[in-house]
Order: structure tokens, then C-alpha cells, then sequence
């Protein structure tokens, strides 16, 4: 039953209601145009509403309505290939009604309840279930069958089941108690959906990209943050992982982004082709745009409602990647809330809460144990736009405080061109170790031993900067100058890496494995050679080296890997002693 009080004070997107009695986080209506709101605060008779839409104009003494429920979203099949607002409003739906600018008071069924979908039942009558469990299925999009999930909280035997098509309202089924099973249903977004157990997160995320599977991996379930300038490839870097990782389903939420930044986003995507399937891959994917001009409590709500989409398909059993860009936008969101609230302000007037309202966003990520005993995941990947480029602020520093995974973009690199931008000294992975032995088992038995050769090289490189920049690199011994030639190699051709290149872009896992070998191979062999008496200007302006950049541009790169280790070592050896 709706409970009517009245609007008492109006301050912005935060709104003070008296004489409805609702609970924390209940939904409110406010206003003759009734916009969506959200209960916050109750103190005394008053309840404070952050409200999802533009507040100009109501008044005090306008009506608010209780709806008694709290922010909910629609889960059920149509999730994929749709584009929604920060509270699941479908943009092209709204788009159609009201033209290029949405109104106020204006909602929208997040799932288009007239599509009939062809429900295939894999539960028999007189089948004791319970919250997650298998309903049957439905294909949602030609690369993703749709579970059907008995919602949380509800258990029992099936009284009856029908395979045949359905609106996502129709009623597909009931328990022994009369409850009755559709195709959707809805869940709060700030409440953590439930799982049996969390598995160890000792399985990588394959993203094709070098600098990230090599040096800075990421387990699948992990969290992940990408701070970074302006124009250091925040967008591409998530694009690219959207595109390329090995999750089955990708949601991405541009929360808070500038309006050309997001319609880019918005036009692309559909556009994409899925390299795994040849279909486009939006089939597989999600999108919440919450641009920077729209309400800033939209803003606020987005990523929850973003992480409870990549949660229910994660129930499913499917490995989701949830990319969130940026997480500053909805700092900045609670920062502007906060102060119409006049809560004391933290650092920088972040509300004090802030480190709290990360670790509760990331801390849904995981891979887990299904209530239906399969195993899925949600990867969240951050992006952080500090301002300045100034990692020191405070969001960036509470999300390293949470985050196993900290990918440094560096504006001087990508002044450089170099790309991904990705600063190999400030950058780190927590999970390394744990996934030491998928990849010695997968990828190369000396992947750890490689990649901890490759790191040291490129940390000695930078100390020898110091002093090449004073003096000049001639300067240095001969074994020196070896070592700045094969950090040379690492940088611009292990760790550079074009993602607009149609090879490029994503280099298989072995692949990675072997072209680092190749590398160090020669590393090694110039070494003994330079001890021999070789001179270091020989070594370095062997041809082949020429030839192992610009292979990793060709069709059949893995293929030449071997013929260009026996080539380096053809060529070292026929270098005349000094």
C-alpha cells in the first residue's frame, strides 16, 4: 500500500520528506511528476531522499509517495544487447518516446515484456528447489543460453513446469505452495546476491594483452583498478579487455563519463565484432551510460546496478568481466551528495564513508560456487580518472587499499606513443604467485622464471637512465649496454602492443610465452658472446633483431617465432671475435 506525505525541504538531487514512515533505501515518488528517489536518511518524522532525476522546480508541499520497495532491477532474459540508464531505464526505449533528451518522471520496464521467449524446462514436476537452482533455458542471444533461476529465498517442489513461449510476466510454472515461477525477476541492487562458497582465485583472466598477462596478470574473480590522465587509454585499455578477455559476458558502465566519451562508447560497440564467435559483441554485453550530465544520483546507483547484472549471470555459470569508467565520477557523486546531506566531510570533502562504499563495490567480485553448484565469476576491473594525473588523491589510494591488481597508465608513455600505456615500475599484481602454475602448466614451464628475468632487466634499464642521460650511453660497459639493447626489445616489441591492429591486438597466451623466450634467448646467447669477445655494437645491429619487431605485426607470428630463434642464433655465431 502507497503512503502519501509531503516534500518539507528541497536542496538539489537531495530532497526531505515528512508523514510516510518508509525504511532505508525504500523507492520513493517525489513530486507532482513523481521522480524516483531513494530513502537515505530517516531522522525523527523526516526521511532524506536522494532523488534520480533533475529536482528543479518541485517545491515543498508537493506529495511523495512510498512505494515500500527498495531499488530493484529486472533480471530475466533481454539483458544483453540493451543500454540502460543508472536505474535499468532502457535508453533506446526512452529514446523512441521522448526524442534525444529524457524528461523527468518518465520510467521504463528494464526488460521488454512483450518478446515471447522459447523456454526449453529442464526441471520435472515433484523437483525439490531452492534460490538458484535451474528452472531450463532460454537462448537469449546466439552465443548465450539464458538459465532460468528460481529466484533467492524461495524453495519448494514443483507442482507444475511447461516448456513453450513466454513473456518474461507469464507465468511458466508453480510451487506446491502457489508460488509461481517466471522468466524474471527482481532483485535489490545493494544487497549481494548469494552463492554456495568462494573459490581460490588461481585462474587468469586471459586478456591477449602482453603487458597484462605477462607482467600484471589478473585471476578471474580479481578486481582490478586502471588510473590514469586524460588521453592515457582508460577507455581503450577497457574496450580492448571487453573485447579480447576470455569472459563470457561483459558489462561496462560508463558512470559519470563526459557525453562524448559515452556516445562514442555507445556507437562503437554495437559495431564490434566478437573475434571468438564472428557475431557482433553486444551479444554478449551489457551497457550502462550514466554520463557526467546526467542526475548525479543516477550516477551514485549505476555501478550497483551494474555489479547486480554481472552477479545474476554469474549465477548462471558464466565468467562476467564488469568494467566500471570511472569510479572517480562516483566518488565525485557521493562527495556532492554528502555535502546537501552536511555530513562531515573527509579528504579532499569526500565523505568519510568512501573507503567503506569501495571495498563494499569490489568486494562483489569473486569466483565462486553457484547456489546451483556450477562455477562462475564477476571480474571488476575500475577505471580512476585522478585529477591531474595525481595517484596520491583519495580514491585512488582507498581503491589500491582494495584491489589486488594496480594497472599505473603513465602520461609520459603515452606521450611517447607508447601503448598500452602501462608504467612497468609502479605497476603491480597481487596475484602472481597464485597463478604461477596455470601458466607453467599452460603457457611455458619457465613462465615465472621468464617474466621475474624481464622485470629485473627493465628495473636495472631505469636505474641506467639516470646516468645515460648524463654521459650518454657510450659511457657505459659493454655488458651494460647489452642490457639497456634487450630492455630496449621488451619495451617496444614485448610490451608495446597496437590495439587497432587486426593482429596485433591479441596475442594467444603460448604465443606471449615464446616471443619473451625468444627474447631472453638472446639475451642469454649475447651475453656468453660478449664474454667471449664479441663487441657489444655487433651484437646489438644483428638483422634479425629488425625482423622480431616487425613479425609480431604478421598473420603467422607464431610460426616465425621458431625460425627467428634459430636465425639469432645463426647470426650470433657468425659474428667475427673482437
Amino acid at each position: 500500500m502507497e503512503i502519501k506525505g509531503e516534500i518539507f525541504r528541497v536542496s538539489g538531487p537531495v530532497v526531505t520528506a515528512e508523514g510516510i514512515s518508509p525504511r532505508m533505501y525504500d523507492v520513493v515518488l517525489v513530486g507532482h511528476e513523481k521522480l524516483m528517489g531513494e530513502v537515505i536518511r530517516l531522522e525523527g518524522d523526516k526521511s532524506t531522499i536522494q532523488v534520480y532525476e533533475d529536482t528543479s522546480g518541485i517545491m515543498p508541499g508537493e506529495p511523495v509517495e512510498n512505494t515500500g520497495g527498495s531499488l530493484s532491477v529486472e533480471l530475466g532474459p533481454g539483458l544483453l544487447r540493451s543500454i540502460y540508464d543508472g536505474i535499468q531505464r532502457p535508453l533506446p526505449v526512452l529514446q523512441d518516446s521522448m526524442g534525444d533528451y529524457i524528461l523527468r518522471g518518465v520510467s521504463a520496464p528494464g526488460l521488454d515484456h512483450s518478446v515471447k521467449w522459447d523456454f526449453n524446462a529442464s526441471a520435472k514436476v515433484g523437483d525439490e528447489v531452492s534460490g538458484g537452482d535451474i528452472l531450463g533455458t532460454v537462448q537469449e542471444t546466439p552465443t548465450i543460453v539464458h538459465k532460468i533461476l528460481v529466484p533467492p529465498k524461495i524453495s519448494g517442489k514443483i507442482k507444475t513446469i511447461k516448456k513453450g513461449k513466454y513473456t518474461v510476466d507469464d507465468t511458466i510454472g508453480t510451487l506446491e505452495d502457489g508460488t509461481k515461477l517466471q522468466l524474471m525477476h527482481k532483485w535489490p541492487v545493494r544487497v549481494p546476491r548469494p552463492f554456495s562458497r568462494k573459490h581460490p582465485p588461481d585462474i587468469p583472466l586471459i586478456t591477449g594483452t602482453r603487458t597484462l598477462d605477462g607482467l600484471f596478470p589478473i585471476a578471474k574473480g580479481g578486481t582490478a583498478a586502471i588510473p590514469g590522465g586524460f588521453g592515457t587509454g582508460k577507455t581503450v585499455t577497457q574496450q580492448t579487455l571487453a573485447k579480447w578477455s576470455d569472459a563470457q559476458v561483459v558489462v561496462y558502465v560508463g558512470c559519470g563519463e563526459r557525453g562524448n566519451e559515452m556516445t562514442e562508447v555507445l556507437t562503437e560497440f554495437p559495431h564490434l565484432k566478437d573475434p571468438k564467435t564472428g557475431g557482433p559483441l553486444m551479444d554478449r554485453t551489457v551497457l550502462i551510460a550514466n554520463t557526467s550530465n546526467m542526475p548525479v544520483a543516477a550516477r551514485e546507483a549505476s555501478v550497483y546496478t551494474g555489479i547486480t547484472l554481472a552477479e545474476y549471470y554469474r549465477d548462471q555459470g558464466y565468467d562476467v568481466s564488469l568494467m566500471a569508467d570511472s569510479t572517480s565520477r562516483w566518488a565525485e557523486a557521493m562527495r556532492e551528495i554528502s555535502s546537501r546531506l552536511e555530513e562531515m566531510p573527509g579528504e579532499e570533502g569526500y565523505p568519510a564513508y568512501l573507503a567503506s562504499r569501495l571495498s563494499e563495490f569490489y568486494e562483489r567480485a569473486g569466483r565462486v560456487e553457484t547456489m546451483a553448484g556450477d562455477d562462475g565469476s564477476v571480474t571488476v576491473i575500475g577505471a580512476v580518472s585522478p585529477a591531474g594525473g595525481d595517484f596520491s588523491e583519495p580514491v585512488t589510494q582507498n581503491t589500491l587499499r582494495i584491489v589486488k591488481v594496480f594497472w599505473a597508465l603513465d602520461s609520459k608513455l603515452a606521450q611517447k606513443r607508447h601503448f598500452p600505456a602501462i608504467n612497468w615500475l609502479t605497476s603491480y599484481s597481487l596475484y602472481n604467485r597464485v597463478l604461477g602454475d596455470w601458466y607453467s602448466e599452460n603457457a611455458s614451464k619457465n613462465w615465472g622464471e621468464n617474466i621475474a628475468t624481464a622485470m629485473s632487466v627493465l628495473q636495472e634499464e631505469a636505474e641506467l637512465q639516470e646516468i645515460v642521460q648524463l654521459v650518454g650511453s657510450d659511457a657505459l660497459p659493454d655488458d651494460q649496454q647489452l642490457t639497456l639493447e634487450v630492455a630496449r626489445l621488451l619495451r617496444e616489441f614485448y610490451l608495446q602492443q597496437n590495439a587497432f591492429h587486426d593482429v596485433d591486438t591479441y596475442c594467444k597466451i603460448n604465443v606471449q610465452a615464446e616471443f619473451l623466450d625468444v627474447i631472453l634467448h638472446y639475451k642469454n646467447l649475447a651475453e656468453a658472446s660478449l664474454a667471449s669477445g664479441k663487441t657489444v655494437e655487433a651484437l646489438t645491429s644483428i638483422p634479425v633483431l629488425e625482423d622480431l619487431g616487425r613479425s609480431k605485426y604478421e598473420e603467422n607470428f607464431s610460426d616465425l617465432l621458431p625460425k627467428l630463434r634459430k636465425q639469432i642464433e645463426k647470426e650470433i655465431s657468425e659474428l667475427k671475435e673482437d
